[in-house]
C-alpha cells in the first residue's frame, strides 16, 4: 500500500465543525448572517430578563463600520448580567451554556451567540465586546474575547473592570461582522414587530445603520411565569441517557434511583417497571449491564400507567400577554387568544397558544397571516412546511364567518424542551401527530370567539340598517298619525322617535343615525 492511500484520522472541535459546516447554524450568507446576529442576542437578553421576572428594556444599535459590507450589531438588556468567570467561556467556547437542564428557555445549545462570534471573527477579524454587571456587584466588568477555534477555547484580548456609579445591571454585547443590511433589513424589522407581539412586557429600542430608530413600547406589566428546572421523565429517556443517569446517580438501589431521578414515578410505579423488567429493586443503579439496561428502557416505554410528565419547566406566555401584544402592534378591531393545558408527544412535555386578531388596521390577504412562535422564538423561514401552516390552511374559515381576502392573522406559539424542528435550521415544526391536532384544537378554540364576534356584528348591522329605513319613513309615520289623530305637534313628535331610535342605537355602542349612515355609505 502506498503511502498516499493511507487515510489520516483526526478529531474535530465543535469550533472547527461549525467554522467548516456555519450554514448549519444559520450564517450561510452576510444578509442571513447579520439577521440572526441580531435574533440570537435579542434572544440572551430576553432570556437574562425575563426568566428572572425582571421587565425587559432592550436597545439594539447596528452601524456600518468602515466599508459598506462591515457591520456592528450591540445589544444591551437589563438582566442578571453575567458573572465575570463565566465570560469568557460564554462568548468563547461552543457548547458551553447555562442551559443544559431540563427547564425551557428560548436557546437550547449554547451555540447562537457563540456562532455570530465566531462568523465575525471570520469575516471582519475582530473580538466580540462584553460589558456586563450582575445585580449585586459593585463593578462593571469588560471583555475582549475571541475563540481558538482549534482547541475550541477562548482567548482574552482584553478585560478589565470599573467601580459601578449606577445601579445598573445586564449585560452589553457588540459583535463586528460582514453583513448585507439592504437584504436583510426587511426579516429584521419583521423579527422585531413579531418579537414585540410575543413579548409586549418588553421595551424594545432599535435603531438601524440609517439612523432611523424604531421604538416598541411596553404595553403590558406582567410577565410570563418563569420555568422551573424539573427532573426528565421516563418516558423521554433512551439507552444512552438512562446510562449515564444511573453511573452518575448517588442512589444506592435501584428502587430508589427511578423515584429520585425521575418525575412522575412513585415506589408503586417504579417496583412495577423493575418487576417488568425482571431485575431486583435492590440491585445498584451503577452495575446495571448493557442488556439490563435495555430491559428495563423496554419495561418503560411498555407501561402505560405512568402519570404524564408535568409542564412546571415550561413557560407559556398565556392569553392576557398575547392579546395585549396583538393590540399593541396590529391593532385590530378584535383579539382572542387560548393557553391549552400541558400535553405529550415522546415523553416530552408541550404546551400550544393561539391566538387570532381580525379588523382595524390589518390588511386583507387572500388567506390568513400566521406568526410562528417556538419557545417564544419568531419563526420567521420555512413557513410553507411548517406544521402550523398545514392546519391553517385545512381550516374551513367560512365556517367561522370569514371569507377572503379578509384582515385576519393568527398567531402559534409551541413551547417545549423537545421543540420537534424539521431541520437543524430550527425554523419550521414537523408534522407531529400530537402537536398538530393541539394546534387545531387551540386555532380552532379562537375562531370560534371571532364567529360570535362576527355573527354579533353582522346582527347589530342589520339593525342598524333597519333603524336607518325606520328613521327615512319617520316623517311620513308623523303626517299619518296627524290625520288619525288630529292635533299633534309634528316637530315634537318626530324628535321623540328619533330619540327612541337613537337610544337603540346606543344599546349596540353607536352614537346616533348619522354614524350608521356614514358606516353604511
Amino acid at each position: 500500500m502506498t503511502e498516499a492511500a493511507v487515510e489520516r484520522f483526526r478529531a474535530l472541535t465543535p469550533s472547527e465543525f461549525f467554522y467548516r459546516n456555519k450554514e448549519l447554524a444559520g450564517f450561510s450568507n452576510p444578509a442571513r448572517a447579520l439577521y440572526q446576529t441580531v435574533r440570537e442576542l435579542i434572544e440572551n437578553a430576553l432570556d437574562a430578563t425575563d426568566s428572572h421576572m425582571i421587565r425587559p428594556v432592550i436597545k439594539v444599535v447596528v452601524r456600518r463600520e468602515g466599508e459598506d459590507r462591515f457591520f456592528s450589531v450591540t445589544v444591551e438588556d437589563n438582566g442578571i448580567g453575567i458573572p465575570p468567570a463565566h465570560v469568557p467561556q460564554a462568548f468563547g467556547q461552543l457548547l458551553y451554556s447555562s442551559k443544559y437542564v431540563l427547564r425551557q428557555t428560548r436557546g437550547m445549545f449554547g451555540l447562537g451567540a457563540k456562532m455570530a462570534v465566531l462568523y465575525g471573527q471570520m469575516t471582519a477579524g475582530k473580538p466580540v465586546e462584553v460589558v456586563t454587571s450582575t445585580i449585586l456587584s459593585k463593578r462593571i466588568h469588560h471583555f475582549k474575547v475571541s475563540i481558538n477555534i482549534k482547541s475550541n477555547t477562548p482567548s482574552i484580548v482584553k478585560k478589565g473592570s470599573y467601580s459601578k456609579l449606577s445601579e445598573w445591571h445586564g449585560t452589553s454585547v457588540r459583535i463586528y461582522l460582514e453583513g448585507d443590511w439592504m437584504r436583510s433589513k426587511s426579516k429584521i424589522y419583521e423579527y422585531l414587530k413579531r418579537t414585540a407581539i410575543i413579548a409586549p412586557y418588553a421595551d424594545i429600542i432599535f435603531e438601524d445603520p440609517e439612523g432611523n430608530v424604531l421604538y416598541f413600547e411596553r404595553s403590558i406589566s406582567k410577565l410570563p411565569i418563569p420555568p422551573r428546572e424539573v427532573k426528565p421523565h421516563p418516558k423521554g429517556v433512551d439507552l444512552e441517557m438512562l446510562k449515564m443517569m444511573a453511573s452518575a446517580t448517588k442512589a444506592k438501589t435501584l428502587k430508589d434511583f427511578l423515584v429520585k431521578e425521575f418525575q412522575s414515578v412513585g415506589e408503586v410505579t417504579a417496583l412495577r417497571i423493575i418487576s417488568r423488567a425482571g431485575l431486583d429493586p435492590r440491585k445498584s443503579p451503577k452495575s446495571l449491564r448493557g442488556h439490563e439496561v435495555e430491559r428495563l428502557v423496554r419495561a418503560i416505554k411498555e407501561d402505560d400507567k405512568i402519570k404524564p410528565p408535568k409542564g412546571d419547566h415550561l413557560s407559556f406566555v398565556g392569553p392576557e400577554i398575547i392579546e395585549a401584544g396583538l393590540k399593541a402592534v396590529l391593532k385590530p378591531e378584535f383579539v382572542a387568544a387560548v393557553t391549552r393545558k400541558p400535553s405529550v408527544y415522546g415523553g416530552h412535555a408541550f404546551i400550544v397558544e393561539a391566538g387570532i386578531a381580525y379588523g382595524g388596521e390589518i390588511q386583507p390577504s387572500d388567506k390568513p397571516v400566521l406568526y410562528r412562535y417556538a419557545n417564544k422564538i419568531p419563526l420567521l423561514y420555512d413557513e410553507g412546511s411548517d406544521v402550523s401552516r398545514k392546519v391553517i390552511d385545512t381550516i374551513d374559515w367560512g365556517v367561522y364567518g370569514v371569507s377572503f381576502p379578509a384582515p385576519l392573522a393568527v398567531l402559534v406559539h409551541i413551547c417545549s424542551t423537545k421543540v420537534p424542528y424539521k431541520g437543524v435550521g430550527k425554523e419550521s415544526v414537523a408534522d407531529v401527530p400530537e402537536v398538530q391536532k393541539e394546534i387545531e384544537l387551540a386555532v380552532r378554540e379562537v375562531a370560534r370567539r371571532l364567529r360570535r364576534y362576527l355573527m354579533k356584528k353582522r346582527r347589530e348591522r342589520e339593525e342598524a340598517e333597519r333603524a336607518v329605513a325606520i328613521v327615512k319613513y319617520i316623517p311620513e309615520l308623523v303626517r299619518s298619525l296627524k290625520k288619525i289623530v288630529g292635533d299633534v305637534k309634528e316637530d315634537m313628535l318626530e324628535k321623540e322617535l328619533l330619540k327612541m331610535v337613537n337610544m337603540k342605537l346606543r344599546a349596540m355602542r353607536i352614537n346616533s343615525v348619522d354614524e350608521v349612515v356614514v358606516a353604511l355609505e
